[in-house]
Order: structure tokens, then C-alpha cells, then sequence
């Protein structure tokens, strides 16, 4: 398993950027997908992107398509979120995730239960 740390949450407005980055040791950041989620108060967990070992491919839910884009550096061991436009809808505690599977990068990674290892999370809120 390999050990990972979110940073770059924070308190913005409505129609700003955020950048979150999550920073794995430990282990090797290459051969793991990685994922970001988001909890809301009272809310289940919510898949937001994923993205394959190499970088080359990558899947965001619905609700953040063309708003969030996933990223990762290798030689960094570290992935990204790049959260544009945001909305008051998108506040919620969000937490990137590393699995070591080696399914085929499919939609099998939007799920939770293939990740292996968590970050502790980070807050995102955004005021309207």
C-alpha cells in the first residue's frame, strides 16, 4: 500500500479554481490507478475521476465533466484535480485513493471498493 497526503483544499466562491494534489510514498506511484472522491455531510461517497498508471487515460463522473480535470506526474508521485467553475454543490471533503489492481482501466474504477489505499481528505467549500 502506498501512503498518501491531499493538500489544496480550501474556502473559495462560486465560480472559482482550485488545484488539489495528493503526494504518495511508499510504495510505486506508477504501477497504481488513481482516484479522487468527495463526502458530503450526510451523503454516501462519490466517485469524481480516475486515472490509468501512465497518465494516458483517464474518466470523470458527470457531474464534473469539463469543470475537473485529473492529472498525475510519476517522476512527483503525485496526482492532481484541477477544479474549475466551481459550485456550492461541489463542497465536500475530498479524498484521492491509489489501487494496485491491474484490471484493465475500465469503469471498474469508478467504484470504491478497488482502491486500496486512502488519503485522509481534504475540504473543499465553496459559497455561493
Amino acid at each position: 500500500q502506498v501512503h498518501l497526503v491531499e493538500s489544496g483544499g480550501g474556502l473559495v466562491q462560486a465560480g472559482d479554481s482550485l488545484r488539489l494534489s495528493c503526494s504518495a510514498s511508499g510504495g510505486t506511484f506508477s504501477t497504481h490507478t488513481m482516484g479522487w472522491f468527495r463526502q458530503a455531510p450526510g451523503k454516501e461517497r462519490e466517485f469524481v475521476a480516475a486515472i490509468s498508471k501512465g497518465g494516458g487515460r483517464t474518466y470523470h463522473a458527470t457531474s464534473v465533466k469539463g469543470r475537473f480535470t485529473i492529472s498525475r506526474d510519476n517522476a512527483k508521485n503525485t496526482v492532481y484535480l484541477l477544479m474549475n467553475s466551481l459550485k456550492p454543490e461541489d463542497t465536500a471533503a475530498y479524498y484521492c485513493a491509489a489501487s494496485s489492481h491491474t484490471y484493465a482501466f475500465t469503469t471498474v474504477y469508478t467504484g470504491p471498493s478497488v482502491y486500496d489505499s486512502w488519503g485522509q481528505g481534504t475540504q473543499v467549500t465553496v459559497s455561493s
